[in-house]
């Protein structure tokens, strides 16, 4: 896994380069994941159709995987700058396609909004524009008390609320089980959920040049699709697409609908 230094310490990334494609004929893809997930957890399973047309460049944020910091207080900014970073050490001579998942999706605006000339295309999948409403206040104060108090109400709450009702009753009373005892969360996640509390990017959105798909999940529970019709609002130019039936998290058992809109917009 390389690594880059930035600002408050070192961002470390995975790269995977697709067979002859050492001179960068195709623009990479840069990968950001969200709250509590890492590099591998979050987009290991799609690397292989990914890859095929282009490098893959998916850095950890501040809080996953084996990126370092001081260790204060995680804000947009510090992921913006982390992303950045990873772009340009793994991608020094040509801007990226860049996107972004959930909290991921944030970075990825705010990345796009402050350093222009590193991004091509922007693709946004389940993200939002500011924790400031009512109903999204709520969700991010009971995640970081559960996260806080009880990590096993914590995961049966973030899997009640990550997958639609359907893919929950695809695990079986096994699969559920597994899930219930496996060692997530990191203990690190919290500051992550503490960052997700405070964003507000909407005076960043203006100011995003690169052509920019949003993609709302529409069973989405978690982040609800308002959030990407905030950023699709703010955003100018953006096209907006909404997958119904789909849950925050549901990606991670089929990516397939998923893909294609993703495909379909970098290729054209």
């Amino acid at each position: 896994m390389p690594t880059t230094p930035w600002r408050n310490g070192a961002v470390h990334y995975e790269l995977d380069r697709t067979e002859g494609n050492g001179s960068g004929q195709q623009t990479p893809l840069v990968l950001v994941h969200g709250t509590g997930g890492d590099a591998e957890a979050v987009f290991g399973h799609v690397v292989g159709p990914l890859v095929e047309h282009r490098d893959v460049i998916r850095p950890n944020l501040s809080g996953s995987g084996r990126t370092g910091d001081t260790g204060g207080e995680l804000t947009v900014d510090t992921f913006a700058e982390q992303v950045a970073a990873a772009t340009r050490a793994a991608s020094p001579n040509q801007p990226a396609d860049l996107l972004g998942f959930s909290l991921g999706a944030v970075a990825a605006a705010a990345t796009a909004a402050t350093n222009p000339e590193l991004v091509r295309r922007l693709i946004l999948v389940a993200g939002w524009a500011h924790t400031t409403d009512p109903r999204d206040r709520l969700y991010f104060e009971t995640w970081e008390r559960l996260f806080e108090t009880d990590r096993d109400l914590f995961k049966r709450f973030t899997a009640l609320t990550g997958y639609s009702a359907a893919a929950v009753d695809g695990f079986g009373h096994d699969g559920i089980s597994q899930y219930l005892g496996n060692e997530w969360p990191p203990p690190s996640m919290g500051r992550q959920i503490t960052a997700g509390l405070r964003v507000d990017i909407r005076a960043l959105l203006p100011q995003i040049q690169a052509p920019t798909l949003v993609i709302g999940l529409g069973a989405d529970a978690m982040v609800p699709v308002e959030g990407s019709r905030q950023l699709h609002a703010g955003i100018p130019d953006s096209r907006l697409v909404e997958i119904n039936g789909e849950g925050h998290m549901d990606w991670f058992i089929q990516p397939d609908r998923l893909l294609t809109q993703v495909q379909a917009f970098l290729d054209t």
